[in-house]
């Protein structure tokens, strides 16, 4: 049975700012809520003030919910020592985002589908790719695993118009589902390895290697760089991210990346 129960925010939590500053392409917002699916399970959320209100059980709450929006850690603590200029604007200005802590496979397919890609393209993308192979219910199917898209064929993707990730796609799904790239020890070992072991997939390059390791198995110390990364890196840092970021370059690199392409917009 599903409840509805709220929580207190922890502090610098922001719901719309994490779920749409570009991680996360299956979360929709309507009539005051935002509706997801993750791990198997649809979810509708809204923040109140400093309420965040679940509908959803307690149970899922407890493990699937809680630590998927990263609840128990202490941005706040993580956020405190950035002393730089820009990134102390970055934080102030869009203040609450957070790293979702992602299924890897979701997180790895999804930023292979991002490639020379937009996020309204991005998210049409996967969503055609969880109600052509997940499991569930139209609009709350689950994502397909890496086992059941390793069945299929760059033809059988082709509903999806994912024009040439199509084949990286099923590339990857065979590689993990036979642990040629072994999740699991991607999540033991230090980031190199994950670095490594996600490019022996066709169409991983460095980007998507890092996206996968910060989205989709938290390793926050990943510093995906895109475009909008490139801009940040050569007008404000072109020595590199201050100190003060060292270990959570991830997080810093939500908070710079967001504040400038808004700054565009």
């Amino acid at each position: 049975m599903k409840n509805t129960f709220e929580i207190s925010c922890p502090p610098v939590f922001d719901l719309s700012l994490s779920l749409d500053c570009g991680q996360a392409f299956r979360w929709t917002y309507n009539n005051g809520k935002w509706h997801g699916v993750a791990y198997g399970k649809h979810l509708e959320i809204e923040q109140i003030d400093d309420k965040l209100i679940f509908n959803c059980s307690a149970e899922d709450y407890e493990l699937i919910w809680k630590n998927y929006f990263d609840l128990d850690c202490d941005y706040e603590k993580i956020v405190s020592v950035y002393d730089d200029e820009y990134l102390k604007t970055a934080v102030k200005e869009y203040n609450g985002i957070r790293i979702l802590r992602q299924e890897p496979w979701e997180a790895l397919c999804s930023f292979i589908i991002s490639q020379n890609n937009n996020i309204p393209r991005i998210k049409g993308i996967v969503e055609r790719l969880c109600e052509c192979f997940g499991e569930g219910e139209s609009g709350k199917k689950s994502f397909p695993s890496a086992q059941k898209l390793a069945t299929l064929t760059v033809d059988d993707l082709a509903p999806l118009r994912a024009g040439f990730r199509a084949k990286y796609i099923v590339d990857a799904a065979n590689k993990v589902a036979n642990n040629e790239v072994d999740f699991a020890k991607i999540n033991a070992n230090p980031i190199e390895f994950g670095r490594e072991e996600l490019q022996k997939i066709k169409g991983v390059g460095a980007k998507v290697a890092e996206c996968t390791l910060l989205y989709g198995f938290h390793k926050i110390e990943a510093f995906p760089i895109d475009v909008w990364v490139k801009r940040i890196m050569s007008e404000m840092y072109p020595n590199g991210l201050p100190e003060c970021t060292k270990g959570t370059e991830g997080i810093a690199q939500q908070y710079l990346f967001h504040w400038r392409r808004m700054q565009n917009r």
